[in-house]
């Protein structure tokens, strides 16, 4: 015996890590240096160099069964201060440490939050186009996913789009910026549009309609204002990761922003923590949380990125490709030439040019690139993405 949607959930798969896999086994057959690989996006920068040295002074410094001994359920104090600490110091905030709630990644913290926000029927919107796990996510703490359509061609946020979107049982609406896979930074004046609707339709539901702000990529940007959103609307929940920013996606720390302003803020973090508990995702590994502790305002070097970014803008622009421009994250977003992307992927796959079709980010006339790859590999890519548009035309 088992649960049903579990199965197939797990039957489902995941087309980014089943293209990857694809990927390592042409690498068996025709090289490495052959398979350009542009579906997963693992930071491809080093890790800070203080990132590094407090590793070792940590391991030097503490105790080891100290060191290593769990933390309390929210996570060390010491440490959510210091989150709380940069937060006020460069978003002019007043965040407590009894605000934060230190979890495993921004995956198991958005687990935790859609399950707190679930009610009976309840809906959750996000802005097409979304990161596929959100449906899992979302479909798992009991809740329906909603997806607004895409604002072509720069997607932005339609605010009446939403607005048409919500009903009496809209919980909340995710918000991803810098965007998974767009790239796109959301505006102010976006944000405040959408702030605006949501004031406005939790006064008519007689709720509040929370935004869940899902920030992993918030430092990876390249001169674009990042906002942040709860100084533009009080029931923002943030969820944060350092996975992306420090290059430490396979250490899984980053916190939960209860903001003391956000309507029911203290039931809504009880509600945060029993949910956690209930998918058995607390104390965030103890290590990891010592290192951040001395690190929480470390900020990583984007200047390879931002190669990467202008030069596969620039080049595939060139060559006839459209997409919106990509003011952070390190992704590109596609449009495929022929407008199907499974199409393009099937001829790409046959020259060992591996991209992510736009289906389940709910565009499936476009793929995505992650351009955190070696320049010289976009380099010797730029060839087959030509020829790719040559055949075409």
């Amino acid at each position: 015996m088992y649960n049903q949607t579990a199965y197939e959930m797990g039957a489902s798969g995941c087309t980014i890590r089943e293209l990857a896999a694809f990927g390592n086994m042409r690498a068996q057959i025709v090289g490495a240096e052959n398979v350009f690989d542009f579906t997963i996006g693992n930071p491809s920068t080093p890790t800070p160099q203080i990132i590094e040295d407090t590793i070792r002074a940590v391991l030097a410094d503490m105790d080891s069964l100290k060191l290593h001994s769990y933390t309390s359920a929210a996570g060390d104090l010491a440490t959510r201060q210091a989150i709380a600490d940069d937060l006020n110091r460069r978003f002019h905030t007043d965040a407590k440490p009894e605000e934060l709630f230190l979890g495993c990644g921004t995956s198991p913290e958005l687990a935790a939050v859609f399950r707190a926000l679930a009610q009976p029927g309840s809906e959750i919107l996000t802005l097409a186009p979304f990161f596929p796990e959100y449906a899992p996510f979302v479909e798992g703490a009991g809740s329906k996913l909603v997806v607004v359509p895409a604002k072509y061609p720069d997607f932005q946020i339609d605010p009446q789009a939403v607005a048409d979107s919500i009903t009496e049982n809209t919980v909340a609406i995710i918000v991803n910026s810098p965007a998974n896979p767009t790239g796109v930074v959301y505006t102010r004046q976006s944000l405040e549009a959408l702030a605006a609707v949501l004031t406005q339709k939790s006064a008519e539901h007689g709720h509040p309609i929370y935004i869940v702000a899902d920030e992993p990529y918030r430092e990876l940007t390249y001169g674009a204002e990042v906002t942040f959103i709860p100084h533009v609307y009080k029931d923002t929940i943030v969820c944060y990761s350092y996975s992306k920013s420090l290059s430490l996606a396979g250490e899984r720390l980053g916190y939960i922003y209860v903001p003391a302003f956000a309507a029911d803020s203290k039931d809504l973090y009880t509600a945060i923590s029993g949910a956690a508990r209930a998918i058995g995702h607390i104390c965030a590994p103890s290590l990891w949380q010592k290192v951040i502790a001395r690190c929480a305002s470390a900020q990583p070097d984007v200047s390879e990125y931002d190669r990467n970014r202008r030069t596969m803008y620039e080049s595939l622009t060139a060559m006839g490709y459209e997409m919106p421009y990509p003011d952070g994250a390190f992704y590109l977003f596609v449009k495929a030439p022929e407008g199907d992307a499974n199409a393009f992927l099937e001829r790409a796959k046959k020259k060992d040019l591996l991209v992510v079709p736009g289906d389940g980010f709910g565009c499936p006339e476009y793929f995505r690139l992650c351009y955190c790859v070696s320049h010289d590999k976009i380099l010797r890519s730029l060839p087959i993405f030509e020829s790719l548009m040559k055949e075409t035309r």
